[in-house]
């Protein structure tokens, strides 16, 4: 995360150091005017001038290479010399000797051979003398070669012919040649200097740059003649943006921390690396980057599948190191790209579904697009500007439009990909969840009948006391659904389970072993849980809903036996409720049944009573320490109980 919040800062702020503050295609900042008369060379036209003519080169010859070379030649007839007795051998056969070429061989004498050698050695140097070429073909080689050989006699003679291939093979895909650097920047020099250079003509006065307007290739060099681009490193500025991109980035993972205390990993580094995208993307881009089209596709990720605060959060952190193009338009664009990513991040979450989000990406674009149609009409109409003084056109912003749209929609098709590379959860993933006909809950419902209709009364509870102090009722609903299934290891083990009114632990009267079945009911849930891949914060609900409570029937029994028997034993392993959602169903689980045993005759007084002393035992015991619920909440949470209960 460290690492990922650096390379932010660095990527928003490095140009500061050593890279001209302007360039072509940037948004000029000021009018600028042209102190003196000037002749400019176009160095863009230059450039084109050097590239068309990038293939010339220099060779020289390489005197090492080519010494190579010729011992390689010398080796060839060595080895055609030791073999000349028995040419039938693997070694000779590799030259492919012609019948002739095979008689010539045994035939000739030493004086002739002695002859024949020097020849070919002399025909060596003279061809290396004039450079070897690499991609030269072999039979184009081998006719030079043989022209080389023309003192040896006829053109078919086996001795001529023998040599040629000699001297072919030795140089065939290979050089003497290397280019010389020097000489080819000489010959550069002087082809572009053959033609007159093309020139800029600025008179005394004329406007270079005109603000708001595009930076060209031509304006950007009569600058530089002029000394108006800085090239010195701005330390004190780029300290500035570096320390804001590093704060945005620290800011934007303590907001996620307090929204969700128990972050994981992967979440912060998905925001983050979201941010380093638009950064790269913005350096990539220039002044052709659009906040909308940067901004809106994160921002409803980061909505659907971990919160509005951490959307809104990552909002405001991208829209503080987004550099503004001085031009009087960049502030009006982000700060409707703000506007339009609120309204994504508030309503994204509340969407239930695919459909409902698919509605983001048809609404939000085209709003975008009525709402800078209409603040640009009014510069024109206040200012008195064209449109085509601005950095774009009508077309421009109906283009945008699309693109946006089209953006959103890619971003929510890979969504459901993203939701379990990062552990993401979305409302459409909670409601697939929550469907009862799936195999884990089908399973409960079939095995566990008593847990299943004990666990759809917890939830009527539990979504209830969501509901009323504004907490995630779509979370709380799939979480507790699962968060009692790991009863399915053995459910004849606890009482709603037990249709014939035996009860196992009281066959065994081993209070220990009671107490490991209880917490064996949290262990096994867990792994249920990852083996149907349920994601982290509904797997959440199975240990935080029992946190580190005590098991009061089984402690008393263990210490009608032996006072001194541990209380840590019979206490669940936790860990306690860290977020409201598991707060509140560890307080529906444990009034559940109270509520159950009052008969209808029992006042509202009575039934908060009996919910309150429970809840306030579960606070006494500081099971609800972590779960940030406030006694303003807790107090209506036990009247949204009873009133389910009535």
């Amino acid at each position: 995360l460290l690492m990922v919040c650096l390379l932010v800062a660095i990527f928003s702020s490095y140009k500061l150091l050593a890279v001209p503050d302007l360039k072509p295609g940037d948004i000029a900042p000021f009018n600028e005017i042209a102190p003196k008369d000037a002749i400019v060379i176009d160095t863009h036209a230059l450039k084109e001038k050097k590239k068309s003519l990038k293939g010339s080169f220099i060779q020289v010859i390489d005197k090492n290479q080519s010494n190579n070379l010729e011992r390689i030649v010398i080796k060839n007839i060595k080895r055609i010399h030791t073999e000349k007795d028995n040419i039938f051998k693997e070694g000779i056969n590799k030259t492919k000797l012609t019948n002739l070429e095979r008689k010539w061989l045994i035939k000739a004498s030493d004086s002739e051979w002695n002859e024949w050698e020097e020849e070919i050695k002399k025909a060596s140097k003279k061809m290396l003398s004039q450079g070897i070429i690499k991609t030269l073909a072999l039979d184009q080689l081998n006719e030079a070669s043989s022209l080389q050989l023309v003192d040896l006699g006829k053109k078919d003679s086996p001795n001529r012919s023998l040599g040629a291939k000699i001297l072919s093979s030795s140089f065939y895909q290979k050089t003497n040649l290397k280019v010389d650097k020097l000489k080819t920047n000489i010959l550069l020099e002087n082809l572009i200097n053959q033609e007159d250079l093309n020139t800029i003509r600025v008179k005394e006065g004329s406007l270079i740059t005109k603000k708001g307007q595009s930076i060209s290739t031509q304006e950007f060099d009569v600058l530089e003649h002029f000394n108006k681009v800085s090239r010195s490193p701005r330390p004190l500025k780029w300290l500035i943006t570096f320390s804001e991109a590093l704060g945005s980035c620290g800011l934007l993972l303590m907001i996620m921390r307090r929204e969700n205390p128990r972050l994981e990993a992967r979440h912060g580094l998905l925001s983050l690396s979201l941010l380093f995208a638009v950064q790269l993307t913005k350096d990539w881009l220039g002044p052709l980057a659009s906040p909308l089209q940067l901004i809106l596709p994160p921002t409803l990720l980061l909505s659907q599948g971990i919160g509005t605060t951490t959307s809104l959060a990552w909002l405001v952190a991208a829209s503080l190191i987004w550099p503004i193009d001085i031009n009087g338009l960049g502030e009006i664009r982000l700060l409707i790209a703000c506007i339009a990513g609120s309204f994504v991040a508030f309503s994204g979450r509340r969407m239930r579904s695919r459909a409902q989000i698919l509605q983001i990406a048809v609404f939000i674009p085209f709003g975008a697009l009525l709402g800078q149609w209409f603040i640009f009409n009014q510069l024109i109409k206040v200012k008195n500007i064209e449109f085509n003084n601005l950095s774009f056109d009508p077309n421009y912003l109906f283009n945008e439009t699309l693109i946006i749209g089209a953006m959103l929609m890619v971003t929510i098709l890979i969504i459901p990909i993203l939701e379990n590379t990062f552990g993401l959860l979305t409302r459409a993933r909670l409601m697939e969840l929550a469907d009862q006909e799936r195999p884990l809950l089908r399973r409960l419902s079939r095995e566990a009948p008593g847990t299943f209709e004990h666990t759809l009364t917890i939830l009527s509870l539990a979504e209830e006391g969501a509901r009323v102090i504004g907490a995630d009722v779509d979370l709380i609903r799939t979480g507790a659904l699962y968060h009692d299934v790991g009863k399915l290891h053995a459910p004849n083990w606890f009482i709603e389970n037990q249709q014939d009114g035996i009860n196992p632990h009281e066959e065994i009267k081993n209070p220990y072993k009671s107490a490991d079945i209880l917490q064996a009911h949290v262990d096994e849930g867990l792994k249920l849980a990852r083996r149907y891949r349920l994601p982290s914060a509904i797997a959440d609900f199975i240990p935080e809903h029992q946190g580190t409570l005590k098991m009061g029937y089984f402690l008393h029994k263990a210490r009608e036996n032996d006072p001194s028997a541990s209380e840590q034993y019979f206490r669940y392993k936790g860990p306690i409720p860290h977020s409201k959602e598991t707060g509140i169903l560890m307080l529906a689980d444990g009034c559940e049944a109270a509520l159950r045993s009052l008969d209808g005759s029992s006042s509202d007084r009575d039934a908060c009573t009996t919910v309150r002393k429970i809840i306030q035992s579960r606070q006494i015991d500081g099971q609800l320490k972590e779960s940030s619920l406030t006694r303003a909440e807790i107090e209506i949470i036990i009247r949204a109980f009873v009133s389910v209960w009535r």
